[in-house]
């Protein structure tokens, strides 16, 4: 996802135990709230924050719903919920406590709850794989307890509060890997970052900033994985990268973490036709969506393991930031109805939900919401219902 900050968004732009998806841990002491069927879910990260501006929601006929209870009303059965290790900085939302009341609400509802673990104090993204500023300088060692640490304590926070979430992210779109280190020994890098590939850096200097270290990456990873079993032993640990259409970038890093060891469940994919289409022109939505799919039954055959779509988003705002034309809406709605209907019709099984990233935003904030300005859903939300 191009993720950006809330408020004044613009349109920027296994070893896993014989492959992966065989946990042989039995139990916790619950189940969860709905059934083995396909999830239709959003990632609904912000609602917090925006009720907290003042924001209201609403469905069609005008009534006044809280947002958790009118995507259920949509026709979703699940939530996804990023979590930040200290945002401090960033008024606290997405710490743990936040997301273990959103995640409530949801469990409340009978909805199922994807944590998405960052393991930064902000967004972790292709651009950017920050460490938490209490974990720079730490030992390899201590860094991997830390991430551990972190792992259990809020899922047992979740625990507490009787929440049995159904999926867990160990990292948040890592195609380039995650806690970035400029001292080599201590980078979970999957390849050289360049300096002016780091998000925000303001420099065209391609001096290598961060460099590859894939024995790391993969023991962070398995850190994070063997936390969420201890705490979850039936929770499903998703690795997940951006750009679902790329076949090539699925082989290369899945062998490469299978090659290191590396232990997953289930497959994260990111699909964005709108985005695809602004830095690939040749491509189509349609071509988009047909390659995610194919790279669905791909990846699901090599690695003997089910794929989620944990992202997706359709256009929503024009280049003003305001509600797009109706026929831009109901082109996104039809991508949308494909794309799930394909994932859940066309993948021999394999491919368990489709998730649409932060639909409930303000078109002004975010160009792939799903919501009108005043907190009504659009068209395209009446995907989740065919």
């Amino acid at each position: 996802m191009k993720h950006l900050s809330l408020f004044g968004l613009a349109l920027g732009a296994m070893l896993c135990f014989s492959a992966c998806g065989n946990n042989d841990s039995k139990g916790g002491e619950e189940t969860p709230v709905v059934d083995n069927g396909f999830a239709k879910g959003a990632d609904i990260s912000w609602i917090t924050e925006m009720e907290a501006g003042g924001h209201r929601f609403y469905n069609a006929a005008g009534e006044e719903r809280e947002c958790t209870a009118l995507m259920k009303e949509l026709g979703l059965n699940a939530v996804r919920l990023r979590v930040w290790v200290d945002p401090k900085a960033h008024d606290n939302w997405c710490n743990t406590p936040d997301m273990v009341a959103k995640a409530k609400r949801a469990k409340d509802l009978g909805m199922d709850v994807m944590v998405d673990f960052h393991y930064s104090d902000w967004w972790a993204d292709p651009g950017q794989q920050h460490k938490p500023a209490s974990w720079k300088g730490l030992a390899l060692q201590d860094l991997k307890a830390a991430i551990a640490e972190h792992t259990t304590e809020v899922l047992q926070a979740l625990k507490a509060a009787g929440v049995t979430p159904k999926w867990v992210q160990v990292g948040n779109e890592i195609r380039p890997g995650m806690l970035w280190d400029e001292d080599q020994t201590l980078s979970g890098a999957s390849y050289d970052i360049r300096a002016c590939d780091v998000k925000e850096s303001n420099t065209t200097s391609t001096e290598i900033k961060y460099r590859a270290n894939w024995a790391n990456l993969a023991a962070f990873i398995n850190t994070g994985y063997d936390a969420v079993k201890s705490v979850f032993p039936e929770a499903i640990a998703i690795v997940h990268l951006d750009n679902g259409y790329n076949a090539e970038l699925y082989t290369w890093f899945f062998d490469e973490l299978k090659k290191n060891g590396g232990k997953w469940d289930m497959i994260g994919m990111s699909i964005y036709p709108y985005w695809t289409m602004m830095e690939h022109p040749e491509y189509t939505p349609e071509r988009t969506i047909t390659e995610c799919i194919a790279n669905v039954k791909s990846v699901s055959a090599r690695y003997g393991c089910d794929v989620m779509i944990v992202e997706t988003g359709m256009q929503c705002a024009d280049k003003q930031g305001k509600l797009a034309a109706e026929s831009i809406l109901q082109a996104g709605k039809e991508q949308l109805a494909r794309l799930i209907r394909e994932s859940r019709d066309n993948t021999d099984g394999k491919c368990k939900g489709v998730f649409y990233w932060e639909p409930e935003c303000k078109p002004s904030q975010y160009a792939l919401g799903a919501f009108t300005e005043d907190g009504r859903p659009t068209v395209i939300m009446d995907a989740f219902k065919e």
